[in-house]
Protein backbone atom coordinates (compact mmCIF):
# COMPACT_ATOMS: atom_id res chain seq x y z
CA UNK A 1 0.00 0.00 0.00
CA UNK A 2 1.24 3.54 -1.05
CA UNK A 3 0.24 7.06 -0.02
CA UNK A 4 0.61 9.95 -2.93
CA UNK A 5 1.84 13.10 -2.62
CA UNK A 6 1.94 15.83 -4.88
CA UNK A 7 2.45 14.54 -8.05
CA UNK A 8 3.03 16.82 -10.68
CA UNK A 9 2.22 20.49 -11.63
CA UNK A 10 -0.92 20.41 -14.49
CA UNK A 11 2.45 20.93 -17.16
CA UNK A 12 4.79 18.38 -16.31
CA UNK A 13 5.00 14.65 -16.25
CA UNK A 14 6.92 13.29 -12.76
CA UNK A 15 6.81 10.03 -11.18
CA UNK A 16 5.39 10.37 -7.69
CA UNK A 17 7.85 9.23 -4.45
CA UNK A 18 5.75 6.84 -2.52
CA UNK A 19 5.52 5.89 0.88
CA UNK A 20 3.54 3.91 2.87
CA UNK A 21 0.50 3.81 3.33
CA UNK A 22 -1.77 5.51 0.11
CA UNK A 23 -4.96 3.86 -1.26
CA UNK A 24 -5.41 6.18 -3.91
CA UNK A 25 -3.81 5.26 -7.19
CA UNK A 26 -0.57 7.19 -7.77
CA UNK A 27 -0.06 7.47 -11.55
CA UNK A 28 3.15 8.58 -13.33
CA UNK A 29 0.85 11.27 -15.55
CA UNK A 30 0.60 14.57 -15.81
CA UNK A 31 -3.46 14.67 -15.17
CA UNK A 32 -3.05 13.69 -11.77
CA UNK A 33 -1.84 16.52 -9.48
CA UNK A 34 -2.14 15.84 -5.64
CA UNK A 35 -3.16 13.06 -3.36
CA UNK A 36 -3.56 11.80 0.24
CA UNK A 37 -5.50 9.74 2.15
CA UNK A 38 -3.76 10.05 5.51
CA UNK A 39 -2.84 6.34 5.87
CA UNK A 40 0.23 7.15 6.89
CA UNK A 41 -0.81 8.81 10.11
CA UNK A 42 0.70 12.23 9.46
CA UNK A 43 -0.95 15.55 7.60
CA UNK A 44 2.33 16.61 5.73
CA UNK A 45 2.24 19.43 3.33
CA UNK A 46 -0.71 20.93 4.92
CA UNK A 47 -0.79 24.57 6.38
CA UNK A 48 -3.62 25.40 8.78
CA UNK A 49 -4.71 28.18 9.67
CA UNK A 50 -7.88 28.02 12.66
CA UNK A 51 -9.58 24.82 14.28
CA UNK A 52 -8.11 21.96 15.61
CA UNK A 53 -6.41 19.59 13.28
CA UNK A 54 -5.53 16.11 13.60
CA UNK A 55 -5.47 12.24 11.97
CA UNK A 56 -7.65 10.36 13.25
CA UNK A 57 -9.40 7.16 12.83
CA UNK A 58 -12.87 7.34 11.09
CA UNK A 59 -13.81 3.93 9.62
CA UNK A 60 -9.92 4.32 8.00
CA UNK A 61 -7.37 7.06 8.70
CA UNK A 62 -8.74 10.36 7.97
CA UNK A 63 -8.07 14.37 8.70
CA UNK A 64 -10.08 15.98 11.17
CA UNK A 65 -11.09 19.17 11.90
CA UNK A 66 -12.80 18.99 15.77
CA UNK A 67 -13.35 22.54 16.77
CA UNK A 68 -16.59 24.29 16.48
CA UNK A 69 -15.56 27.41 17.45
CA UNK A 70 -13.83 29.59 14.48
CA UNK A 71 -12.86 29.20 10.42
CA UNK A 72 -11.04 26.58 10.03
CA UNK A 73 -8.37 25.91 7.04
CA UNK A 74 -6.01 23.36 5.77
CA UNK A 75 -4.10 24.29 2.63
CA UNK A 76 -2.08 22.23 0.35
CA UNK A 77 -0.74 22.19 -3.56
CA UNK A 78 0.68 24.90 -5.68
CA UNK A 79 -0.40 28.78 -5.72
CA UNK A 80 0.42 27.99 -9.54
CA UNK A 81 -2.65 25.55 -10.46
CA UNK A 82 -5.13 26.25 -12.30
CA UNK A 83 -7.32 24.35 -14.09
CA UNK A 84 -8.22 20.99 -12.27
CA UNK A 85 -10.77 19.03 -9.92
CA UNK A 86 -10.23 18.80 -5.85
CA UNK A 87 -12.33 15.75 -4.83
CA UNK A 88 -13.02 14.68 -1.36
CA UNK A 89 -15.26 12.51 0.70
CA UNK A 90 -16.28 14.63 3.67
CA UNK A 91 -17.68 14.04 7.04
CA UNK A 92 -19.56 16.95 8.74
CA UNK A 93 -19.63 16.02 12.62
CA UNK A 94 -21.01 18.75 14.20
CA UNK A 95 -22.82 21.55 12.87
CA UNK A 96 -25.03 23.21 15.41
CA UNK A 97 -26.59 25.41 13.36
CA UNK A 98 -28.22 25.57 10.05
CA UNK A 99 -25.85 28.20 8.73
CA UNK A 100 -22.55 26.37 9.50
CA UNK A 101 -20.88 24.71 6.81
CA UNK A 102 -18.01 22.05 5.76
CA UNK A 103 -15.83 21.48 2.64
CA UNK A 104 -13.36 21.98 -0.22
CA UNK A 105 -11.47 24.30 -1.25
CA UNK A 106 -10.14 25.58 -5.03
CA UNK A 107 -7.77 28.37 -6.00
CA UNK A 108 -7.05 29.83 -2.97
CA UNK A 109 -5.17 32.47 -2.57
CA UNK A 110 -4.89 32.32 1.14
CA UNK A 111 -6.72 31.52 4.27
CA UNK A 112 -9.00 34.19 3.65
CA UNK A 113 -10.00 34.50 -0.42
CA UNK A 114 -11.04 31.22 -2.62
CA UNK A 115 -13.48 29.16 -4.01
CA UNK A 116 -15.42 26.84 -1.90
CA UNK A 117 -18.32 24.18 -2.16
CA UNK A 118 -19.51 23.41 1.14
CA UNK A 119 -22.56 20.81 2.70
CA UNK A 120 -24.12 23.07 5.38
CA UNK A 121 -26.48 22.31 7.92
CA UNK A 122 -29.81 22.88 6.49
CA UNK A 123 -28.92 20.28 3.76
CA UNK A 124 -27.79 22.08 1.44
CA UNK A 125 -24.56 22.17 -0.93
CA UNK A 126 -23.47 25.69 -1.76
CA UNK A 127 -20.63 27.29 -4.35
CA UNK A 128 -19.21 29.90 -2.84
CA UNK A 129 -16.84 32.78 -3.39
CA UNK A 130 -14.62 33.45 -0.07
CA UNK A 131 -13.09 36.68 0.40
CA UNK A 132 -11.69 38.78 3.02
CA UNK A 133 -13.07 35.46 4.93
CA UNK A 134 -16.75 36.78 4.20
CA UNK A 135 -18.38 34.09 1.54
CA UNK A 136 -20.77 35.39 -0.71
CA UNK A 137 -22.86 32.25 -2.12
CA UNK A 138 -22.62 31.66 -6.34
CA UNK A 139 -25.61 28.95 -5.99
CA UNK A 140 -27.15 26.83 -3.93
CA UNK A 141 -28.81 23.29 -4.18
CA UNK A 142 -30.73 20.95 -1.91
CA UNK A 143 -28.76 17.64 -1.26
CA UNK A 144 -30.08 16.25 1.88
CA UNK A 145 -28.22 14.55 4.27
CA UNK A 146 -27.60 14.92 7.93
CA UNK A 147 -24.35 15.44 9.94
CA UNK A 148 -22.30 12.21 10.54
CA UNK A 149 -22.92 10.53 6.87
CA UNK A 150 -19.64 10.44 4.69
CA UNK A 151 -20.02 12.77 1.45
CA UNK A 152 -18.15 12.76 -1.56
CA UNK A 153 -17.66 16.82 -2.80
CA UNK A 154 -15.71 17.47 -5.93
CA UNK A 155 -15.38 20.87 -7.04
CA UNK A 156 -14.00 21.53 -11.13
CA UNK A 157 -12.39 25.08 -11.66
CA UNK A 158 -12.04 25.99 -15.32
CA UNK A 159 -11.81 28.91 -16.91
CA UNK A 160 -14.56 31.08 -15.15
CA UNK A 161 -15.85 28.00 -14.84
CA UNK A 162 -17.10 26.96 -11.27
CA UNK A 163 -18.62 23.16 -11.62
CA UNK A 164 -19.66 21.51 -8.11
CA UNK A 165 -20.78 17.66 -7.92
CA UNK A 166 -21.71 15.76 -4.89
CA UNK A 167 -21.87 11.89 -4.85
CA UNK A 168 -20.60 11.99 -8.54
CA UNK A 169 -23.55 13.92 -9.56
CA UNK A 170 -23.72 17.81 -10.69
CA UNK A 171 -25.37 20.37 -8.51
CA UNK A 172 -24.26 23.53 -8.95
CA UNK A 173 -22.10 25.73 -11.59
CA UNK A 174 -21.45 29.15 -11.51
CA UNK A 175 -19.13 32.24 -13.30
CA UNK A 176 -16.87 33.84 -11.29
CA UNK A 177 -13.68 35.38 -12.58
CA UNK A 178 -11.79 36.30 -8.94
CA UNK A 179 -9.43 33.59 -8.46
CA UNK A 180 -7.39 32.19 -11.87
CA UNK A 181 -5.18 29.98 -9.88
CA UNK A 182 -4.60 28.71 -5.92
CA UNK A 183 -3.87 25.90 -3.75
CA UNK A 184 -6.70 23.52 -2.75
CA UNK A 185 -8.30 23.31 0.89
CA UNK A 186 -10.18 21.63 3.28
CA UNK A 187 -12.50 24.58 5.31
CA UNK A 188 -14.86 24.21 7.70
CA UNK A 189 -17.05 27.09 9.03
CA UNK A 190 -17.58 27.00 12.68
CA UNK A 191 -18.02 23.13 11.99
CA UNK A 192 -16.61 19.89 12.56
CA UNK A 193 -15.59 17.36 9.75
CA UNK A 194 -13.55 14.86 9.20
CA UNK A 195 -11.69 14.34 5.32
CA UNK A 196 -10.68 11.46 3.59
CA UNK A 197 -9.28 10.62 0.02
CA UNK A 198 -8.05 13.84 -1.55
CA UNK A 199 -7.27 13.91 -4.91
CA UNK A 200 -6.56 16.85 -7.11
CA UNK A 201 -6.45 16.03 -10.75
CA UNK A 202 -6.76 18.01 -14.52
CA UNK A 203 -9.80 16.08 -15.73
CA UNK A 204 -13.08 16.60 -15.01
CA UNK A 205 -15.32 13.91 -12.43
CA UNK A 206 -17.28 11.00 -14.29
CA UNK A 207 -20.59 11.90 -14.73
CA UNK A 208 -21.61 10.14 -11.93
CA UNK A 209 -22.31 7.11 -9.66
CA UNK A 210 -23.89 3.86 -11.50
CA UNK A 211 -27.35 3.01 -11.51
CA UNK A 212 -27.64 -0.09 -8.14
CA UNK A 213 -26.88 -3.61 -9.53
CA UNK A 214 -29.66 -4.86 -12.91
CA UNK A 215 -32.68 -5.75 -10.60
CA UNK A 216 -32.96 -9.40 -11.81
CA UNK A 217 -36.09 -10.44 -13.90
CA UNK A 218 -39.32 -11.85 -12.41
CA UNK A 219 -38.99 -15.86 -12.07
CA UNK A 220 -39.08 -17.83 -15.38
CA UNK A 221 -38.53 -14.58 -17.76
CA UNK A 222 -36.43 -14.50 -20.44
CA UNK A 223 -35.82 -10.78 -21.71
CA UNK A 224 -32.38 -8.68 -21.52
CA UNK A 225 -32.18 -7.02 -18.48
CA UNK A 226 -30.53 -3.68 -18.29
CA UNK A 227 -28.73 -2.03 -21.11
CA UNK A 228 -25.53 -2.07 -22.03
CA UNK A 229 -22.89 0.68 -21.39
CA UNK A 230 -19.15 1.32 -22.76
CA UNK A 231 -17.59 0.09 -26.04
CA UNK A 232 -20.88 -2.43 -27.30
CA UNK A 233 -22.72 1.08 -27.32
CA UNK A 234 -20.88 2.69 -30.21
CA UNK A 235 -22.03 3.57 -33.23
CA UNK A 236 -19.29 1.98 -35.78
CA UNK A 237 -19.11 -0.57 -38.18
CA UNK A 238 -22.48 -0.10 -39.45
CA UNK A 239 -23.69 -1.40 -36.00
CA UNK A 240 -25.58 0.93 -33.74
CA UNK A 241 -25.77 -0.28 -29.76
CA UNK A 242 -25.94 -3.75 -28.94
CA UNK A 243 -29.30 -5.16 -29.46
CA UNK A 244 -28.54 -9.03 -29.97
CA UNK A 245 -32.31 -10.91 -30.90
CA UNK A 246 -34.39 -7.82 -30.46
CA UNK A 247 -37.21 -8.05 -32.64
CA UNK A 248 -36.81 -11.30 -33.65
CA UNK A 249 -38.42 -14.51 -32.25
CA UNK A 250 -38.08 -15.96 -28.97
CA UNK A 251 -36.75 -19.84 -28.89
CA UNK A 252 -36.72 -22.08 -25.24
CA UNK A 253 -33.76 -24.81 -25.18
CA UNK A 254 -32.56 -27.07 -22.76
CA UNK A 255 -31.01 -29.84 -24.71
CA UNK A 256 -27.03 -29.65 -26.30
CA UNK A 257 -28.85 -30.01 -29.87
CA UNK A 258 -31.33 -27.62 -29.46
CA UNK A 259 -28.70 -25.02 -28.35
CA UNK A 260 -26.26 -25.97 -31.34
CA UNK A 261 -29.01 -25.38 -33.57
CA UNK A 262 -30.19 -22.21 -31.86
CA UNK A 263 -27.04 -20.62 -32.29
CA UNK A 264 -26.59 -21.04 -35.84
CA UNK A 265 -29.77 -20.08 -36.83
CA UNK A 266 -29.58 -16.92 -39.21
CA UNK A 267 -31.91 -13.90 -38.09
CA UNK A 268 -32.20 -12.63 -34.71
CA UNK A 269 -33.31 -14.50 -32.24
CA UNK A 270 -33.54 -14.46 -28.48
CA UNK A 271 -32.41 -17.90 -26.62
CA UNK A 272 -33.44 -18.73 -23.52
CA UNK A 273 -31.78 -21.24 -21.97
CA UNK A 274 -33.12 -23.60 -19.08
CA UNK A 275 -31.29 -25.77 -16.82
CA UNK A 276 -27.49 -26.62 -17.37
CA UNK A 277 -26.79 -27.79 -20.74
CA UNK A 278 -23.85 -30.18 -21.12
CA UNK A 279 -22.07 -29.68 -24.92
CA UNK A 280 -19.73 -32.07 -26.21
CA UNK A 281 -15.94 -30.63 -26.19
CA UNK A 282 -15.48 -27.83 -28.50
CA UNK A 283 -16.23 -24.45 -29.47
CA UNK A 284 -19.71 -23.58 -31.21
CA UNK A 285 -20.08 -20.88 -33.49
CA UNK A 286 -22.57 -18.05 -32.60
CA UNK A 287 -24.17 -15.81 -35.30
CA UNK A 288 -25.35 -12.32 -35.62
CA UNK A 289 -27.93 -11.15 -33.86
CA UNK A 290 -28.34 -13.19 -31.40
CA UNK A 291 -29.72 -12.96 -27.12
CA UNK A 292 -28.54 -15.99 -25.31
CA UNK A 293 -30.21 -15.42 -21.80
CA UNK A 294 -30.39 -17.88 -19.11
CA UNK A 295 -33.84 -18.31 -17.35
CA UNK A 296 -33.42 -18.38 -13.44
CA UNK A 297 -30.20 -18.72 -11.84
CA UNK A 298 -29.48 -22.46 -12.93
CA UNK A 299 -29.20 -22.12 -16.20
CA UNK A 300 -25.71 -22.75 -17.85
CA UNK A 301 -23.42 -24.05 -20.06
CA UNK A 302 -21.25 -26.94 -19.40
CA UNK A 303 -18.49 -29.06 -21.24
CA UNK A 304 -18.11 -26.56 -24.33
CA UNK A 305 -18.17 -22.69 -24.72
CA UNK A 306 -19.20 -20.51 -27.20
CA UNK A 307 -17.07 -19.29 -30.30
CA UNK A 308 -18.70 -15.98 -31.52
CA UNK A 309 -16.10 -15.19 -34.98
CA UNK A 310 -15.57 -16.28 -37.98
CA UNK A 311 -13.00 -19.14 -38.68
CA UNK A 312 -9.50 -18.03 -38.56
CA UNK A 313 -7.51 -16.07 -41.41
CA UNK A 314 -5.55 -14.19 -42.69
CA UNK A 315 -7.30 -11.06 -43.15
CA UNK A 316 -6.71 -7.59 -42.10
CA UNK A 317 -9.66 -5.51 -42.93
CA UNK A 318 -13.04 -6.38 -40.96
CA UNK A 319 -15.45 -8.64 -43.65
CA UNK A 320 -18.77 -7.24 -44.20
CA UNK A 321 -20.13 -10.58 -43.34
CA UNK A 322 -18.46 -10.54 -39.33
CA UNK A 323 -20.19 -12.02 -36.57
CA UNK A 324 -21.64 -8.72 -34.54
CA UNK A 325 -24.64 -7.91 -32.34
CA UNK A 326 -24.93 -10.41 -29.69
CA UNK A 327 -25.39 -10.27 -25.81
CA UNK A 328 -24.25 -13.40 -23.76
CA UNK A 329 -26.16 -13.00 -20.25
CA UNK A 330 -27.14 -14.61 -17.28
CA UNK A 331 -25.00 -18.21 -17.51
CA UNK A 332 -23.39 -20.44 -15.43
CA UNK A 333 -20.23 -21.86 -17.53
CA UNK A 334 -18.12 -24.30 -15.77
CA UNK A 335 -15.67 -27.01 -17.57
CA UNK A 336 -15.71 -26.14 -20.64
CA UNK A 337 -12.66 -28.01 -22.68
CA UNK A 338 -11.06 -24.61 -24.60
CA UNK A 339 -12.61 -21.14 -23.97
CA UNK A 340 -15.83 -20.51 -21.82
CA UNK A 341 -16.55 -17.21 -24.46
CA UNK A 342 -14.13 -16.39 -27.56
CA UNK A 343 -14.80 -13.42 -29.67
CA UNK A 344 -12.43 -13.38 -32.76
CA UNK A 345 -12.09 -12.32 -36.33
CA UNK A 346 -13.32 -9.07 -36.45
CA UNK A 347 -16.56 -9.18 -34.42
CA UNK A 348 -17.88 -6.34 -32.80
CA UNK A 349 -20.69 -5.05 -30.90
CA UNK A 350 -20.60 -8.26 -28.59
CA UNK A 351 -22.14 -7.34 -24.93
CA UNK A 352 -21.29 -10.17 -22.31
CA UNK A 353 -23.15 -9.61 -18.89
CA UNK A 354 -24.31 -10.62 -15.30
CA UNK A 355 -22.59 -14.44 -15.70
CA UNK A 356 -20.53 -16.92 -13.63
CA UNK A 357 -17.55 -18.21 -14.92
CA UNK A 358 -15.24 -20.79 -13.17
CA UNK A 359 -13.06 -24.53 -14.16
CA UNK A 360 -12.52 -24.03 -17.93
CA UNK A 361 -9.59 -25.18 -19.88
CA UNK A 362 -7.97 -21.95 -21.46
CA UNK A 363 -9.60 -18.52 -21.41
CA UNK A 364 -12.89 -17.97 -19.75
CA UNK A 365 -13.25 -14.73 -21.67
CA UNK A 366 -11.31 -14.36 -24.63
CA UNK A 367 -11.65 -11.23 -27.09
CA UNK A 368 -8.88 -11.86 -30.03
CA UNK A 369 -8.05 -10.79 -33.67
CA UNK A 370 -8.99 -7.86 -34.85
CA UNK A 371 -12.02 -7.67 -33.06
CA UNK A 372 -13.69 -4.10 -31.25
CA UNK A 373 -16.62 -2.91 -29.37
CA UNK A 374 -16.85 -5.11 -26.56
CA UNK A 375 -18.35 -4.50 -23.11
CA UNK A 376 -17.72 -7.30 -20.37
CA UNK A 377 -19.62 -6.55 -17.60
CA UNK A 378 -21.24 -7.36 -13.79
CA UNK A 379 -19.56 -11.20 -14.34
CA UNK A 380 -17.84 -13.07 -11.21
CA UNK A 381 -14.73 -14.65 -12.68
CA UNK A 382 -13.36 -17.30 -9.79
CA UNK A 383 -11.54 -20.99 -9.60
CA UNK A 384 -9.93 -20.37 -12.56
CA UNK A 385 -6.20 -18.94 -13.65
CA UNK A 386 -6.07 -17.79 -17.06
CA UNK A 387 -9.24 -15.71 -16.83
CA UNK A 388 -9.03 -12.92 -19.55
CA UNK A 389 -7.26 -12.32 -22.65
CA UNK A 390 -7.46 -9.84 -24.81
CA UNK A 391 -5.13 -9.77 -28.00
CA UNK A 392 -3.56 -13.33 -28.81
CA UNK A 393 0.08 -12.83 -29.89
CA UNK A 394 2.46 -10.02 -29.98
CA UNK A 395 2.58 -10.92 -34.03
CA UNK A 396 -0.59 -10.38 -34.50
CA UNK A 397 -0.64 -6.25 -34.90
CA UNK A 398 -1.73 -6.53 -38.33
CA UNK A 399 -5.26 -7.61 -37.25
CA UNK A 400 -5.30 -5.89 -33.74
CA UNK A 401 -3.87 -2.31 -34.06
CA UNK A 402 -6.47 0.42 -33.91
CA UNK A 403 -9.17 -1.97 -33.11
CA UNK A 404 -9.58 -4.36 -29.96
CA UNK A 405 -11.44 -1.68 -27.58
CA UNK A 406 -13.29 -3.27 -24.99
CA UNK A 407 -14.87 -1.83 -21.96
CA UNK A 408 -14.79 -4.11 -18.32
CA UNK A 409 -16.66 -2.45 -15.73
CA UNK A 410 -18.07 -4.21 -12.52
CA UNK A 411 -16.69 -7.46 -12.50
CA UNK A 412 -15.41 -9.61 -9.35
CA UNK A 413 -12.05 -10.96 -10.67
CA UNK A 414 -11.96 -13.14 -7.49
CA UNK A 415 -8.90 -15.14 -6.98
CA UNK A 416 -7.93 -15.23 -10.59
CA UNK A 417 -4.33 -15.12 -10.57
CA UNK A 418 -3.67 -13.72 -14.38
CA UNK A 419 -4.82 -11.78 -17.24
CA UNK A 420 -7.60 -9.46 -15.89
CA UNK A 421 -6.65 -8.94 -18.20
CA UNK A 422 -4.09 -9.47 -20.43
CA UNK A 423 -4.14 -6.90 -23.13
CA UNK A 424 -2.17 -6.51 -26.27
CA UNK A 425 -2.20 -3.65 -29.26
CA UNK A 426 -6.11 -2.87 -27.95
CA UNK A 427 -6.65 0.95 -27.56
CA UNK A 428 -8.59 2.25 -25.50
CA UNK A 429 -9.25 -0.48 -23.47
CA UNK A 430 -11.11 0.48 -20.33
CA UNK A 431 -11.07 -0.82 -16.98
CA UNK A 432 -13.66 0.64 -14.32
CA UNK A 433 -15.26 -0.13 -11.36
CA UNK A 434 -14.18 -3.52 -11.26
CA UNK A 435 -13.71 -5.40 -7.90
CA UNK A 436 -10.11 -7.10 -7.56
CA UNK A 437 -9.38 -9.90 -5.07
CA UNK A 438 -5.95 -11.86 -4.24
CA UNK A 439 -5.19 -12.20 -8.06
CA UNK A 440 -1.61 -13.29 -6.84
CA UNK A 441 0.15 -12.56 -10.58
CA UNK A 442 -0.94 -9.91 -11.89
CA UNK A 443 -4.22 -7.59 -12.28
CA UNK A 444 -4.27 -5.60 -15.62
CA UNK A 445 -1.12 -6.51 -17.64
CA UNK A 446 -1.09 -4.18 -20.58
CA UNK A 447 1.62 -4.96 -22.82
CA UNK A 448 2.75 -4.42 -26.79
CA UNK A 449 1.84 -0.88 -27.23
CA UNK A 450 -1.76 -1.41 -26.00
CA UNK A 451 -3.05 1.80 -23.96
CA UNK A 452 -5.34 1.07 -20.95
CA UNK A 453 -7.56 3.17 -18.53
CA UNK A 454 -7.84 1.60 -15.27
CA UNK A 455 -10.05 4.02 -13.35
CA UNK A 456 -12.06 3.56 -9.57
CA UNK A 457 -11.11 -0.12 -9.27
CA UNK A 458 -10.66 -2.11 -5.86
CA UNK A 459 -7.88 -3.67 -5.48
CA UNK A 460 -7.54 -6.54 -2.56
CA UNK A 461 -4.24 -7.86 -1.91
CA UNK A 462 -3.25 -7.39 -5.63
CA UNK A 463 0.59 -7.99 -5.65
CA UNK A 464 0.63 -6.32 -9.14
CA UNK A 465 -2.19 -4.35 -9.59
CA UNK A 466 -1.60 -2.71 -12.65
CA UNK A 467 1.19 -2.95 -14.96
CA UNK A 468 2.34 -2.13 -18.53
CA UNK A 469 5.97 -3.99 -17.75
CA UNK A 470 4.64 -7.26 -17.31
CA UNK A 471 6.48 -9.64 -19.78
CA UNK A 472 7.24 -8.91 -23.63
CA UNK A 473 6.70 -5.37 -25.13
CA UNK A 474 5.66 -2.86 -23.42
CA UNK A 475 2.09 -1.51 -23.52
CA UNK A 476 0.75 2.36 -21.90
CA UNK A 477 -1.39 2.92 -19.42
CA UNK A 478 -3.27 5.39 -16.98
CA UNK A 479 -4.28 4.33 -13.74
CA UNK A 480 -6.21 6.68 -11.65
CA UNK A 481 -8.41 7.08 -8.48
CA UNK A 482 -8.03 3.30 -7.74
CA UNK A 483 -8.16 1.88 -3.96
CA UNK A 484 -5.23 -0.39 -3.47
CA UNK A 485 -6.29 -2.21 0.13
CA UNK A 486 -4.50 -5.17 1.95
CA UNK A 487 -0.91 -6.24 0.68
CA UNK A 488 -1.37 -4.29 -3.09
CA UNK A 489 1.32 -2.85 -5.21
CA UNK A 490 1.51 0.23 -6.42
CA UNK A 491 0.62 0.78 -10.17
CA UNK A 492 3.39 0.27 -12.54
CA UNK A 493 2.11 2.70 -15.30
CA UNK A 494 3.37 5.11 -17.43
CA UNK A 495 3.01 6.72 -20.98
CA UNK A 496 -0.62 8.51 -22.33
CA UNK A 497 -3.77 6.70 -23.67
CA UNK A 498 -7.07 7.49 -25.45
CA UNK A 499 -9.76 9.02 -22.86
CA UNK A 500 -12.91 6.31 -22.96
CA UNK A 501 -15.07 9.43 -22.63
CA UNK A 502 -14.31 10.43 -26.14
CA UNK A 503 -16.22 7.37 -27.62
CA UNK A 504 -18.52 7.16 -24.87
CA UNK A 505 -20.47 8.83 -21.15
CA UNK A 506 -20.02 6.28 -18.48
CA UNK A 507 -20.83 6.42 -14.69
CA UNK A 508 -18.30 6.36 -12.31
CA UNK A 509 -18.80 4.58 -8.69
CA UNK A 510 -16.94 6.02 -5.44
CA UNK A 511 -13.99 3.29 -5.63
CA UNK A 512 -14.19 2.95 -2.21
CA UNK A 513 -17.77 1.49 -2.46
CA UNK A 514 -16.97 -0.43 -5.49
CA UNK A 515 -16.33 -3.75 -3.46
CA UNK A 516 -19.76 -3.62 -2.11
CA UNK A 517 -21.44 -2.53 -4.85
CA UNK A 518 -19.88 -5.42 -7.22
CA UNK A 519 -20.23 -8.25 -4.48
CA UNK A 520 -23.81 -7.45 -4.68
CA UNK A 521 -24.59 -7.24 -7.94
CA UNK A 522 -22.19 -9.54 -9.83
CA UNK A 523 -22.33 -13.16 -11.66
CA UNK A 524 -26.01 -14.54 -12.82
CA UNK A 525 -29.12 -13.21 -11.29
Amino acid sequence: MRRLRWIATAAAVATAALTAGAVISGPAYAETLFGDDFDDGNADGWSRNGGTWSVVTDGSPAYRQSSTSANARALAGSTAWTDYTVQARVRPITYATAARTAGIAARAQSTSQYYALVLTGSGTAQLQRVSGGTATALGTAAVGGTAGTWRTLALRAQGNTLTGYVDGAQILQATDSAYGAGRIGLVTGYASASYDDVVVDTTAPGPGPSPSPTTPPPPGDCRVTGAPIGFATVNAWGQNNTTGGAGGPTVAVDTAAELQAAIATPGPLTICVNGTITLPAGMYDVTSDKSIIGVGSTAGITGGGFNIGLPVSSVTTPPADAVHNVIIQNLTFRNASDDSINVQMFSHHVWIDHNDLAQGYDGLIDVKRGSSYVTVSWNHTHHHTKNMLLGHDDNNGAQDTGRLKVSYHHNWFDRTPQRNPRVRFGEPVHVWNNYFVYNTDTGVACQNNAGCLVEGNYFSDVEEPVTNTYAGPAGRCVARNNVFAGESGAPDCSGTVQEASAYYSYPLDDPNQVKSIVTAGAGVF
